[in-house]
């Protein structure tokens, strides 16, 4: 059960800050920064060096996840259900990381909106994603405990 619990609070905090950055986050800098240049800028400050949190924490997920199912036979199959939607993020997350950024920062003035748009659209994806594993996670872990 100790690999559940870590598991959990793994989930929580990549599901936490999806949701932090989506909710209050991007709101906030799109206020802030009226000047889509200066506004761009500070966004690739703010994401520079986050693609080694974010593989540490699906690495974690992965890693915990194969421990609970080795050692909790009870939940296994739902943390193996779980490991679907959490791979599905990891590869729009990956999308984002080695593709949209890259396109993003050549991309021109009258781009940006619809790069913007996609971005959103990627969020909110694995901001659900990650949603939903956790919740399985979450609701086999107490209903078995």
């Amino acid at each position: 059960m100790p690999a559940a619990i870590v598991h959990l609070m793994i989930a929580a905090v990549w599901l936490g800050s999806m949701a932090y950055s989506l909710f209050v986050v991007q709101p906030r800098v799109g206020r802030f920064f009226t000047d889509e240049g200066r506004r761009e800028e500070f966004l690739l400050v703010l994401a520079h060096g986050n693609r080694r949190g974010v593989v540490a924490v699906v690495a974690g997920l992965a890693l915990s996840a194969a421990a609970v199912m080795v050692t909790w036979p009870a939940v296994a199959a739902v943390y193996a259900v779980a490991l679907v939607p959490y791979a599905a993020a990891t590869g729009i997350f990956v999308n984002v990381s080695w593709r949209h950024w890259p396109a993003r920062v050549f991309a021109l003035p009258d781009e940006l909106p619809g790069f913007h748009r996609r971005l959103r659209i990627q969020a909110w994806a694995m901001l659900v994603l990650v949603g939903v594993a956790f919740a399985l996670t979450l609701s086999a872990s107490v209903l078995r405990w």
